[in-house]
């Protein structure tokens, strides 16, 4: 009996080390690429952008594999539901992921199908690492990294040598976006390992000069792990890339098992009690959105958020840090002007990260105090980086 299975892309726009992949080719006859581009699914018009040439790029690597991938926009449930009854299909193969849409999507798809879910967007899958103390997560990052570090990977997911697939249905043209940032990173597959081996040779620095604004020392491989261009997997184990990093790609798992256990992150303090009553200076609040603040660290930041779609991993605490701390205002307006732009844009990691620095997350020193020209003076201290941002 030929088994023909839908292989729904997500977060896992790449053929290289992707278990979905693997697990369809494995486990069907006949395998059908599908995307859905669902309006109900968080992204903004420059992840859109990123994300339509990721997958231009995906379809041509599936076509070199001998197959195709079907567009499809809407509900994504509804569409995969008619893609099975157009092609015969009996069995769905998903990657796992977190968050309240991801986690009602798993859900419906396996109410009427055979539903196959492989591991997706972490090194460490969510719920695979628990504290000895109990609990259904870590709630701090050291004991998590310490766990982490010690656990076995999975094994890497090797690439089809060919894809066979039934007769397609139609593929939909998807709706273009005009990007707000007019320098973003190309998307893709191709474009995503390009960057890793333009940077991981000399990254043997990254633990000491990440920090440094003007020097530019990150990587910039997020917009790819945000959609899955790149394996988390395999950059942690890319042995050109030094533990500082990797403890950074621990840092994205954190965060990913905390919304898995916690889906009401974007929007609910994750710390009980935590103090969550802010101001509500609407006039700050614009300021701040505009990079009219006065307060050229801040505004370098959010200049370079606008101009790049993406912001320098210390800018971003800098400008969060000053937004509620400074401000008082309320992270949840701050991470939804970063949800707006970001071409990195990660569940887990903004909201993780915005709650981080309200003192409403994971951080240990809910109370720790910030200081916006201490930042400058540490990580900017020559000002070439407001510098080179108060000019864009």
């Amino acid at each position: 009996m030929t088994r023909t299975a839908v292989l729904l892309f997500t977060r896992d726009l790449r053929v290289h080390d992707n278990p979905a992949l693997a697990a369809a080719c494995r486990d069907a006859d006949r395998v059908v690429p599908l995307y859905v581009d669902d309006p109900a699914r968080e992204s903004n018009r420059n992840q859109r952008r990123f994300l339509l040439e990721s997958l231009d790029d995906l379809r041509k690597s599936l076509r070199d594999l001998g197959g195709d991938l079907v567009l499809r926009a809407g509900d994504t449930a509804e569409q995969v539901a008619a893609v099975r009854k157009d092609t015969g299909a009996d069995l769905v193969v998903c990657a796992s992921d977190a968050g309240r849409f991801a986690t009602a999507l798993l859900e419906r798809l396996g109410e009427d199908a055979d539903l196959h879910v492989t591991p997706g967007p972490a090194v460490v899958e969510p719920g695979r690492l628990l504290p000895s103390g109990g609990g259904d997560h870590y709630k701090v990052f050291t004991p998590y990294w310490r766990a982490w570090s010690q656990v076995r990977w999975r094994e890497t997911a090797a690439e089809p040598d060919g894809l066979r697939v039934p007769d397609l249905p139609d593929s939909h043209d998807l709706a273009p976006a005009e990007p707000t940032a007019t320098d973003l990173p190309p998307g893709g597959e191709r474009a995503g390992l390009a960057r890793l081996d333009e940077w991981a040779p000399d990254s043997g620095d990254y633990g000491a000069r990440h920090d440094d604004l003007a020097g530019d020392r990150t990587s910039r491989l997020s917009p790819y792990l945000a959609l899955g261009c790149l394996s988390a997997r395999a950059v942690a184990e890319d042995p050109r890339v030094s533990e500082d990093f990797v403890r950074q790609m621990c840092w994205r798992d954190f965060h990913l098992q905390v919304l898995a256990a916690f889906p009401a992150l974007t929007d609910t303090p994750y710390r009980k009690g935590a103090n969550d009553v802010w101001d509500a200076d609407l006039t700050a609040l614009e300021a701040w959105k505009t990079a009219t603040t006065g307060v050229g660290i801040v505004d370098a930041g959010m200049r370079q958020l606008h101009t790049e779609g993406w912001m320098h991993n210390r800018a971003r605490l800098i400008t969060a840090g000053y937004l509620v701390k400074t401000l008082g205002l309320d992270w949840r307006d701050g991470a939804a002007h970063f949800a707006a732009h970001l071409v990195d844009l990660d569940e887990a990691n903004n909201w993780g990260n915005w709650q981080w620095t309200a003192g409403t997350g994971n951080d240990t020193r809910p109370n720790r105090g910030f200081n916006h020209e201490r930042q400058a003076g540490r990580f900017d201290p020559e000002g070439a980086y407001r510098d080179r941002w108060s000019r864009a």
